[in-house]
C-alpha cells in the first residue's frame, strides 16, 4: 500500500482515500481478529436514528421539562425494543400498577425487569 501511496497524487481521489486509510489500517483490520466485531457501524447508527429525530422534536416540546419527559419516554421505549417488550402493553401495565407498587421497588417496573415481574404475578 505504501508503494501505491508514493505514486499517487495527494489530492486525487485515490490519494485522499489512502491518506485516510493508512493511519487507520490496524483499526480497520481489527474486525478480522474478532468474529464479533462488525466492519461498519450501521447497526448502531440505525439504533440511534430515532434519538436523532427526537432531538429535533424536543425543540417543540413546549418547555425544558416537557423535552426531558419526552426524552425519558424515548429511553423507555428504546429499552422496550431492546428487551423485546411491547411498549403499549408495558406502559398500560405500569400505569395500572404504579400507584400500589412499593416505592423502593420501582426498578421492577423498568422494561428490562418487567417481563420477570409480569411472570411472577401471573403465577400467583
Amino acid at each position: 500500500m505504501a508503494e501505491k501511496f508514493n505514486h499517487t497524487l495527494p489530492k486525487s481521489p485515490m490519494g485522499e482515500a489512502l491518506q485516510y486509510t493508512i493511519p487507520r489500517w490496524d483499526n480497520l483490520l481489527a474486525y478480522l481478529y474478532d468474529g464479533h466485531l462488525e466492519i461498519d457501524n450501521n447497526l448502531v447508527e440505525n439504533a440511534i436514528r430515532p434519538n436523532a429525530l427526537g432531538r429535533k422534536n424536543y425543540l417543540f416540546a413546549g418547555s425544558h421539562e416537557g423535552a426531558q419527559r419526552a426524552a425519558m419516554f424515548y429511553s423507555f421505549f428504546g429499552t422496550c425494543k431492546k428487551n423485546d417488550v411491547n411498549p403499549f402493553e408495558w406502559l398500560r401495565d405500569v400505569l395500572e400498577r404504579i400507584s400500589t407498587h412499593k416505592a423502593n421497588k420501582l426498578n421492577e417496573l423498568l422494561p428490562q425487569n418487567w417481563k420477570n415481574l409480569r411472570k411472577q404475578t401471573t403465577l400467583q
